[in-house]
């Protein structure tokens, strides 16, 4: 067998296991095939996720599903206005040893898992928002100048309620940008509404299989990675970036009107590793420019900031992104 056929098998065998986990996932969780399939590619694109919606709409119950199919270690922090930084990272404590001195040792946080659950993470205050993006960003934590590792593969998949609830704080555009897609989460049809209230108040119980593992995710990253993209692909992903730049020549009249500030080379990474993985889910070895169109919107949505005045219009990120992926834009047609 040639190298180049053994690279296929492989690719093929990661996308058979990526469909079992899928279906697996779907066993359980009514509709949200998007949302799903979001989620997935974020997680072998070795990123983290802002999950939007209102609460009920089963957004905790997904990433506890996704955790246990996949057979990851998970944490849950429920984020409220009074939870400190510490209590998410750690702390060091006085603790006596054998010869009865006392010494400090690291007590660790909710934080040091495979799969974190930020739940309702917008109405944490801004000061304990901003613990994470250490751990997010940089994948260790800081502790009395200490720092320590947080455990490998390591996702913070957040909750929000949208930003006009009350008790609610908006995420800073710092650590907004740390996560490397947005997800909107819809309403379910009278159809799954019908289905969720059959699985969730009969007397069976669903026993979800673990699919994956540890390793097997690990893998599945190492082979993203692997994914080819070529100069075509990657020039219409550099225009898509710089197209969402009001005082750029590329930008449309809609970015230029309406777009405060747009997304920067870590929208472009995001951009492209979330194109790997949506093929390797595919099984393909190679990124195409409509793997970039279809993760445009979740990567790209929370990364414009709109102005004034595209706010006062009740303008969305998601419409400026389907201008841009139009026909009408000039890098459309690469």
């Amino acid at each position: 067998m040639s190298v180049i056929e053994e690279k296929e098998q492989e690719f093929a065998q990661a996308a058979d296991i990526i469909a079992k986990v899928k279906d697996e996932i779907q066993s359980f969780i009514v509709g949200q095939e998007e949302v799903v399939e979001q989620v997935l590619w974020s997680i072998f694109a070795g990123g983290h996720v802002l999950l939007e919606g209102f609460p009920g709409l089963g957004k905790t119950m997904l990433i506890k599903t996704i955790s246990e199919v996949l057979d990851l270690k998970f944490s849950r922090i429920q984020f409220t206005p009074d939870i400190m930084p510490s209590d998410i990272t750690g702390t060091m404590l006085l603790q006596p040893d054998d010869a009865g001195r006392q010494t400090f040792s690291f007590h660790r946080g909710p934080l040091f898992a495979n799969i974190i659950l930020a739940d309702e993470i917008n109405r944490a205050t801004p000061k304990t928002q901003s613990a994470l993006l250490e751990a997010m960003g940089e994948k260790t934590v800081t502790i009395m100048g200490e720092t320590k590792k947080m455990e490998q593969p390591f996702f913070v998949l957040a909750t929000q309620n949208p930003i006009d609830m009350e008790g609610t704080y908006p995420l800073p555009e710092a650590q907004t940008d740390r996560f490397l897609c947005k997800v909107n989460v819809k309403y379910p049809t009278k159809e799954e509404l019908k289905q969720i209230a059959l699985r969730t108040t009969g007397a069976q119980v669903t026993h979800l299989k673990k699919t994956a593992g540890l390793d097997d995710v690990i893998s599945l990253q190492v082979l993203a990675r692997e994914i080819l993209i070529s100069n075509e692909v990657l020039d219409y992903a550099v225009w898509l970036i710089t197209a969402t730049h009001p005082d750029s020549e590329e930008a449309p009249e809609l970015v230029r009107e309406f777009v405060q500030h747009g997304s920067g080379p870590r929208g472009l990474q995001s951009l492209i590793n979330m194109a790997k993985a949506r093929a390797l889910c595919s099984g393909r070895f190679h990124a195409s420019i409509g793997d970039i169109k279809n993760v445009a919107k979740p990567v790209l949505r929370h990364r414009l900031i709109l102005n004034f005045e595209g706010e006062a219009a009740d303008i969305t990120a998601d419409s400026i992104i389907e201008e841009l992926l139009s026909d009408l834009g000039r890098g459309a047609k690469g």
